[in-house]
């Protein structure tokens, strides 16, 4: 299946499909779009609005195809105009954890180093690497752009931490090395720092950069890492009456291959549990302890849209096995953890057990679906295998005594932006 993007001056029914047209796009790296299936983010005067898949019949006018299809099939509306912002993005430094991922890093860094911020770093972490490839990419293709910082100890809230220690900036961006960036994401996702002092995290959308596997279709179908094309701003002052587990839920939030933070922040909320993510036995999880920890600190959490970023799925059915475990191992985790660093939150966590259960059951039950491909996100083209429901299962189980492993391995290692060398 093909990925574009589609650029429209609006979705209004009555509008000529030739001048309404802004831009249609390959996605990132990707070839320029023909006949057949196509995956399309649509976008109106360049903001996101929604995703949907159609058919380019063979001699059509891709543009015009699709331009008809994202007529019919969404809600005529427009964009809302963007208001400039009341000062510029703040200092923002970007932080890119990596393990032996020279060969898919330099397209992620091309994507940073074109920004349109105009104040930002690049920092790449070098986690437990066996190879100089990492380092000689940068020493080599890089040089003065990006910044190499190398973390010994494996795991990658570890290395997150050793980038918030290395990191200059008054917001810290976080993406992975198997994304693009959209050329306005850290523009967008640095800015509601400046429109409102009390968010102390932002999220963005997540979009698939290819989808030419059954692992990648499967995947997206049934949501894939994207929270929606509305946004959205979580307070807890004021709980969100659609969300009973709030702040639990954290999964609901955003992911770590797209996140910020305030670096005050994040640095007086103890930065990521080092006990979690890839990399440890917990699998994951490191990125929903700070989202939770910030909430629970008192600050907002806000998801926008605008702030773009394309992954690369893993393309092996064996990878997304690994994945529905890993996903399950490191929602316990991340509970866990949060019992362990913050005791008072366990009588409200106990509050929510009940609730909990239902919504874990739901949330790993196997899902029928046509045999459709992806359309809109969770509509669940592709049924959810039982196989993997049991792995996302079984890894919520393993969770906490993978937390606990995870834990005793890093028991007394300081937070380096702590140490007397980094500061």
């Amino acid at each position: 299946m093909q990925v574009a993007e589609l650029d429209l001056d609006d979705l209004d029914d009555d509008a000529t499909p030739g001048p309404g047209v802004l831009a249609l796009r390959p996605g990132p790296g990707g070839p320029a779009v023909t006949a057949g299936e196509v995956f399309v983010l649509v976008r109106v005067r360049g903001r996101p609005v929604g995703t949907m898949t159609a058919t380019v019949p063979e001699g059509a006018d891709p543009a015009e195809a699709l331009a008809a299809h994202a007529r019919a099939r969404c809600t005529p509306r427009s964009a809302p105009s963007a208001q400039p912002a009341a000062a510029p993005p703040p200092r923002t430094s970007v932080v890119v954890g990596t393990r032996e991922g020279a060969d898919r890093l330099a397209r992620t860094l091309d994507s940073l180093l074109a920004q349109d911020h105009p104040d930002f770093e690049v920092v790449v972490v070098d986690n437990a690497p066996v190879t100089d490839a990492t380092r000689d990419l940068l020493a080599l293709t890089y040089p003065d752009r990006v910044r190499y910082v190398r973390e010994p100890v494996p795991g990658l809230a570890i290395a997150h931490n050793r980038g918030v220690a290395s990191a200059r900036g008054e917001v810290l961006a976080f993406t992975d090395d198997d994304v693009i960036a959209d050329p306005q994401w850290l523009t967008a996702l640095s800015t509601p720092f400046v429109e409102d002092p009390r968010i102390g995290c932002v999220t963005g959308l997540i979009l698939p950069a290819r989808l030419t596997t059954p692992a990648q279709v499967l995947l997206e179908s049934h949501g894939g890492f994207a929270k929606g094309f509305s946004p959205r701003t979580y307070d807890p002052a004021r709980p969100p009456e659609d969300e009973p587990l709030f702040p639990f839920t954290a999964g609901r939030f955003g992911s770590g291959a797209n996140m910020a933070f305030r670096a005050d922040t994040l640095r007086a909320a103890g930065g990521f549990d080092p006990a979690t993510g890839t990399g440890t036995p917990a699998r994951g999880g490191d990125d929903l302890y700070a989202f939770a920890a910030v909430l629970a600190d008192g600050h907002r959490l806000r998801y926008t849209p605008d702030a773009l970023v394309w992954h690369h799925h893993r393309e092996g059915l064996q990878d997304l096995r690994n994945q529905a475990y890993g996903y399950g191992a490191g929602l316990t985790a991340y509970l866990t953890a949060l019992v362990v660093r913050r005791p008072a939150l366990l009588p409200v966590l106990l509050a929510c057990v009940p609730r909990g259960l239902a919504h874990a059951r739901a949330m790993t039950a196997h899902r029928d679906g046509g045999d459709g491909l992806p359309g809109e996100h969770g509509g669940g083209g592709h049924p959810w295998p039982r196989a993997l429901s049991r792995l996302e299962r079984r890894g919520m189980l393993a969770g906490p005594l993978g937390y606990a492993r995870a834990r005793h391995r890093v028991r007394g290692l300081p937070l380096p932006w702590e140490s007397r060398e980094e500061r």
